[in-house]
């Protein structure tokens, strides 16, 4: 019998130099904040009232996470009617249709040329 005996290979003492998709595409508390009172409490495409009882707000990412470079900002994000799962909300069409991500697309680059604008 052959015996291969034990040799663990050691754990690499560093963290993650690269953040992840998910650890970019994070949507910080500041950012919700600063998202939801840019709209008003309402849904940036539609007009319609979120109620925050029943979180008809989401912040939905405007953008793919894997697209965004360093972090999420508030020009990444919309607050939209939801969720996104439901089919007929802002969410959902955004997430789901080829015109709905042409308008998020659009929509960022309008806020994008807003806060140029506002640093001027």
């Amino acid at each position: 019998m052959i015996d291969f005996g034990h040799n663990p290979v050691e754990k690499p003492s560093y963290r993650r130099r690269k953040p992840t998709s998910k650890m970019r595409g994070r949507i910080k508390p500041e950012v919700y904040a600063a998202a939801m009172e840019r709209s008003g409490g309402h849904c940036e495409r539609c007009g319609k009232y979120g109620n925050p009882e029943y979180q008809t707000l989401q912040c939905a990412h405007l953008v793919r996470r894997w697209r965004i470079e360093v972090e999420t900002t508030i020009n990444d994000v919309a607050m939209l009617c939801g969720p996104s799962v439901n089919t007929g909300t802002c969410h959902n069409w955004i997430d789901y249709t080829k015109e709905g991500k042409d308008w998020a697309e659009e929509y960022r680059q309008q806020l994008y040329e807003r806060s140029k604008e506002n640093e001027e």
